[in-house]
């Protein structure tokens, strides 16, 4: 503050020795300024629609570290582990499955300073979530948005914990949705260039209204640390799992018996397919509800339940996402054949992640 009142009496002198030496013209357009203020003061404070909401988010946001046990029986305490937040005031904590995988101890730290015990009330490893409580009442939380009508080019918050610093805010936009980055087979996340880096696993990504749309997961990076691609889950898709992971502690999904890949180009040509669309049938798993709606190896699904299907990875979701038991219709494609609508009851996806998932 000295140094800025001294520069500003700098200036001011030598702006009165140039009016001096060049006539009273100057000197006339330099006392315009001498009845102003030296800093201006703004009438009305401008601050940031980030600045509200971190104050009001971060409150709900927490840090996650673990006890495992590394071989034998020496402990190991690994700090700053992850981040979470909590999605109900009376203890309802949520953060990656990959956070707390393998833990014996979870502690979880509360903005206000509290660390609290956390036991794990339900997982579901193939969305990589993870449902935890703590003992506590009246916690802050992060309200629930909707990550279906997000759009690419919003602006976007992440917060968390990065390297073990506490409650730190970054900001970026969506830039792009739907990505499949081989994660397991119900891939579909959003990609953001909001800085997220280890540390960051767990902790809310919010849209510009402050609203949940989704939990930070991964990055891509050569180097570990962010290079403005990032991923999170759609909070679409906890919306389906987190009441489950609440009531049974895991999550029931739909199966038909199939493995299934990209549509070939000229599979799409030879059948008149719009690019890309469909699903094309690479193997029907025997005395599976898809063998015995007669689907076969070489059928292209383009429809399931009215629904179009556009990639490999859309049907997965669909299917998984349909209550085991369910009588659904699949439009299919076979060469020769033409178009047909087969139908087929859904069984259960077994509980341990097997090598066809759909």
């Amino acid at each position: 503050m000295t140094l800025r009142k001294g520069t500003t009496a700098a200036v001011l002198v030598a702006l009165s020795s140039i009016a001096i030496m060049f006539g009273p013209g100057l000197g006339r357009s330099a006392s315009l300024w001498s009845d102003a203020p030296l800093v201006a003061q703004p009438s009305v404070a401008v601050v940031s629609p980030w600045v509200a909401l971190a104050r009001a988010l971060k409150p709900a946001v927490v840090n996650i570290s673990t006890t495992r046990v590394d071989g034998g029986q020496r402990r190991h305490t690994e700090k700053s582990l992850g981040s979470g937040f909590v999605i109900n005031p009376d203890g309802f904590i949520v953060t990656n499955n990959h956070v707390v995988d393998g833990a014996k101890d979870i502690r979880v730290r509360l903005a206000d300073g509290r660390e609290l015990a956390a036991t794990v009330l339900g997982r579901d490893p193939r969305t990589d979530l993870v449902l935890l409580k703590v003992d506590a009442k009246g916690l802050p939380v992060v309200p629930l948005g909707d990550s279906t009508q997000l759009e690419v080019g919003e602006a976007v918050m992440a917060i968390g914990n990065p390297y073990g610093l506490e409650q730190t805010v970054t900001t970026g936009i969506v830039s792009a949705k739907e990505r499949f980055i081989g994660a397991g087979p119900y891939d579909d996340f959003i990609q953001t260039d909001a800085s997220i880096n280890p540390g960051n696993s767990g902790g809310p990504l919010v849209d510009v209204r402050g609203a949940l749309i989704g939990i930070n997961s991964a990055i891509f990076s050569q180097t570990g640390g962010s290079v403005g691609i990032g991923f999170a889950i759609p909070i679409a898709i906890a919306k389906d799992v987190l009441p489950q992971l609440r009531e049974r502690g895991t999550v029931v999904r739909g199966y038909l018996g199939v493995a299934v890949g990209p549509v070939p180009a000229d599979v799409q040509r030879e059948l008149r397919l719009p690019a890309p669309a469909g699903a094309l049938v690479a193997e029907v798993v025997p005395r599976s509800p898809a063998a015995s709606a007669g689907l076969a190896r070489g059928d292209v699904v383009t429809v399931f339940q009215n629904a179009p299907i556009q990639s490999p990875n859309e049907l997965t979701r669909r299917v998984g996402g349909t209550p085991p038991g369910t009588h659904v219709a699949l439009k299919v494609v076979r060469p020769g054949a033409g178009e047909r609508t087969v139908t087929a009851t859904l069984a259960r996806l077994p509980d341990e992640p097997a090598t066809d998932e759909r």
